[in-house]
């Protein structure tokens, strides 16, 4: 029996979700939450270590954007063998390596930021790289009509981790201190054993590599049926073994695009929750376990938003849910760059203006993070998810370095310091904030309900998939 590569992705998209799927869902969004609990934990932690370790600007940040360098290496590196040897692999390579060197962190010595600096190095590989696999797995391995909800969601559990991280703070700091919360980063080898056992490859990327017996065995499963009767290719094409990132420069305009986007993010999200409790702390004279508390609302915020922003794209469509997410957030920087020391009665105004901007300006990545998928092709999709974790390290670099640069990089952490680099520092990401806006604007793209594409040359959905979706349609009727 001879068929073609789109009659197998049609069986795929049109097969019953099964408790394996969910399963995976649920895994890959436990990984996300956790992921980001440990990364935006460290915001913590270096705000507890500077007076007694006497820390710079310049050295605080180096500890903070340590793991934005490691995320460059390891989302670069990672990318492009997840495209060589499948999904899979790469994402329970890095889901070991990012928490085992979280963990270490418990026994760095007193004063040895550098050593600090490096395991966070080290923490970025492992983080950003199990990130550029996830990601294309389950954009992969959801059926199209169900892929923006589900891939949109995916982001959800990110605020949650940046949630899990305040509360630790708040509540268990002073209980057992500092290294006892490192200590809470290994937590997530414990998911990386549970997966093993669990994620599938995916059916998408096997079919691409030309590994059509493998993927018609996972869909036979899928099916319930026996593998001889479903139709492998007559004709099988691969992509390129040596997968080169120059791939993702044919296209200049989607390249530049997705990059400019990542950056600017992530240069104000990053520069924004890494500082922020240290921010609250010096400006309002409070312990960092109380600015902690007043986190928990910030990361309740960004959970709302990332929510309404999983299905806002299902009305307006990602391009003006984009433009939303840039131009309001770049609003409410604006007014936190104007208005931040202003109380309403005892609470900041500052607080006030930063649970809404991360309602609609964090909340905007449970639309870009599919969008930034959705654009490239499954034989790309490995390194343009590996692009976008690539920028997304410029922005953990960029947006701690903001307010050290502007603050003076070898002052001491001090509240006078901080108070006076607000205003130029929040100009500074309320122009980031537009960049996002503008993004979306000047590149109309809209795929949100579009089949991805296989292949770089293929235009999804391609006139024989339609045709190869019709023919399914009926056998399954």
């Amino acid at each position: 029996m001879n068929g073609s590569d789109d009659d197998l992705v049609a069986l795929f998209d049109n097969a019953p979700l099964t408790w394996r799927f969910w399963s995976t869902v649920v895994l890959v969004y436990a990984q996300a939450a956790f992921e980001f609990f440990d990364y935006f934990l460290v915001g913590y932690l270096v705000a507890v270590l500077a007076r007694p370790w006497n820390l710079t600007y310049g050295q605080s940040s180096i500890m903070l954007l340590s793991a934005g360098v490691g995320a460059i290496v390891g989302s670069t590196v990672f990318g492009r063998l997840a495209d060589i040897f499948g999904r899979r692999k790469l994402l329970l390579a890095g889901t070991f390596l990012y928490p085992i060197a979280a963990g270490l962190l418990a026994i760095v010595p007193d004063g040895a930021w550098i050593t600090f600096s490096a395991l966070r190095f080290l923490v970025g590989v492992g983080m950003a790289g199990a990130i550029t696999a996830q990601i294309p797995l389950l954009v992969e391995m959801t059926p199209t009509r169900h892929r923006a909800a589900i891939t949109g969601a995916m982001v959800v559990p990110v605020s949650l981790g940046v949630l899990l991280a305040a509360l630790s703070a708040a509540t268990l700091l002073a209980l057992i201190g500092w290294r006892g919360i490192a200590a809470l980063g290994a937590a997530p080898l414990v998911l990386a054993i549970i997966m093993t056992f669990i994620i599938p490859e995916s059916v998408r990327w096997l079919l691409v590599r030309g590994r059509t017996k493998e993927a018609r065995d996972i869909l036979a499963k899928l099916l319930h049926r026996p593998a001889e009767s479903i139709a492998l290719p007559s004709r099988i094409s691969t992509s390129a073994s040596h997968a080169p990132f120059r791939d993702l420069y044919r296209d200049k305009v989607r390249f530049w695009q997705i990059a400019i986007l990542w950056v600017t993010m992530n240069t104000v999200g990053y520069c924004v929750i890494l500082w922020g409790p240290t921010i609250l702390s010096l400006r309002m004279g409070i312990p960092v376990s109380q600015a902690a508390k007043y986190f928990v609302y910030v990361s309740l915020s960004a959970i709302c938003g990332r929510i309404v922003y999983t299905f806002l794209p299902l009305w307006i469509g990602r391009r003006h849910a984009g433009e939303l997410a840039g131009y309001v957030g770049a609003a409410f920087l604006l007014a936190m760059a104007v208005f931040n020391s202003g109380f309403i009665g005892t609470v900041p105004v500052f607080l006030v203006l930063l649970m809404g901007m991360m309602f609609f300006f964090d909340g905007g990545l449970s639309n870009a993070t599919p969008y930034s998928a959705e654009v490239f092709p499954v034989e790309l999709l490995g390194r343009g998810t590996g692009l976008v974790q690539a920028c997304n390290g410029i922005g953990k670099i960029l947006g701690p370095l903001v307010l050290a640069v502007i603050a003076g990089a070898g002052n001491l952490v001090t509240p006078r310091a901080t108070s006076d680099a607000i205003l130029p520092v929040f100009l500074v990401l309320a122009g980031c904030a537009v960049v996002v806006g503008l993004c979306f604007t000047l590149v109309p793209v809209e795929r949100v309900r579009t089949p991805l594409s296989m292949r770089a040359h293929e235009d999804a959905p391609t006139k024989l998939a339609l045709a190869a979706r019709s023919r399914i349609g009926e056998e399954l009727q």
